[in-house]
């Protein structure tokens, strides 16, 4: 079906934040990506589908046509680069910032600073606008270990409470960036299914303003 709608979305809290937003445009999951195996989730609409992946493939799916639709994090677009997309709506959700974190009594450090992250273009940017010279070391997980165990000097993550680094002996540092949860739209899907697409990217629109 090529007006099919195809929506690109990773489980947890971005799923869950983004679900009354759907429910304002209509879309409704008939089962939880939590509980269920699928990956493909129909809703109450037969030609609109939900695509369950990883936060940060979503820009992917979306960048390639895999998906018409996607929510996703402005941490992960701003990794990504968005090419091959339009980012529509600031959905406001999932909010948490961006920073570097460091130990708490670390001392002054010579040398090219090390720092690990899973964000290696945007370190990579902040550091070089700054003038300073990094070797940035890429981890998929579990951050704060970086600094204690002595593979890097820093780290760069998201920071919702600070909890997590507090309780691993880490704080805050610089701020980076503010993130919250984008709606893009593959460029491609727009021009074809404009107005379907349009509707849609209208209605969550206005809940996000409600």
């Amino acid at each position: 079906m090529s007006n099919a709608i195809t929506i690109a979305l990773s489980k947890g809290r971005i799923f869950r934040e983004t679900l009354p937003l759907l429910a304002a445009a209509g879309i409704v999951p008939q089962e939880d990506p939590e509980t269920s195996r699928k990956l493909i989730l129909d809703t109450n609409q037969p030609d609109v589908k939900l695509v369950i992946i990883r936060a940060t493939d979503v820009p992917t799916y979306v960048q390639y046509g895999a998906a018409d639709l996607g929510v996703a994090g402005k941490d992960v677009l701003l990794e990504h680069g968005g090419e091959g997309l339009y980012e529509m709506v600031d959905l406001n959700i999932a909010r948490c910032r961006l920073m570097t974190a460091g130990l708490v009594n670390a001392q002054p450090h010579r040398g090219r600073l090390r720092v690990a992250t899973k964000f290696v273009n945007v370190t990579r940017r902040f550091f070089a606008e700054r003038g300073q010279q990094v070797e940035v070391i890429k981890l998929y997980g579990s951050m704060e270990l970086g600094p204690i165990v002595g593979l890097s000097d820093l780290i760069v993550d998201v920071v919702d409470t600070g909890n997590t680094l507090k309780a691993n002996g880490l704080k805050p540092m610089d701020h980076i960036a503010d993130i919250t949860s984008r709606l893009v739209v593959n460029k491609a899907a727009l021009k074809m299914k404009h107005e379907r697409i349009q509707n849609m990217v209208e209605k969550m629109r206005q809940a996000v303003q409600k």
